[in-house]
């Protein structure tokens, strides 16, 4: 049993997830008596677990120091930002690289409600996790 078998086995389910909504509050009326919140992403159970596997890696095995990941993209020629990871060229990337795309793209989401949603939409993320096989299957 491979290390990466939780996110690896979110594959095929990715494919056909329709990944989450975006919440929109239409139920206030924006005043300061009533403030409207703002909109919100609520994801379903394959992208929660997504997320967990990711955060189970980043503790479970520290040797891929997940906790530098801005430095580990920046390694790579990678921005920290959105438009950069998706347009990174992962087809010769090393491990730590796309475990450091994964979790950049989770601790985005901490400053972009929507990013994960964003990312999983334009199929970035199945890419990452298909490197991800191609390598442990090698």
């Amino acid at each position: 049993m491979s290390r990466f078998d939780k996110l690896i086995a979110l594959i095929e389910p990715l494919k056909t997830d329709s990944f989450g909504e975006v919440i929109i509050d239409k139920e206030h009326k924006g005043t300061m008596d009533d403030p409207i919140q703002f909109p919100f992403p609520v994801y379903t159970d394959t992208v929660n677990e997504l997320i967990h596997a990711i955060y189970d890696i980043e503790e479970n095995y520290p040797e891929y120091e997940l906790t530098k990941y801005g430095e580990i993209l920046k390694a790579h020629d990678i921005e920290w930002g959105q438009r950069s990871m998706e347009e990174a060229d992962v087809s010769t990337m090393d491990i730590q690289g796309i475990l450091a795309l994964l979790m950049g793209m989770v601790r985005g989401e901490r400053f972009c409600d929507g990013t994960i949603l964003s990312m999983l939409k334009s199929g970035t993320v199945l890419k990452w996790l298909e490197r991800l096989k191609e390598i442990v299957d090698s």
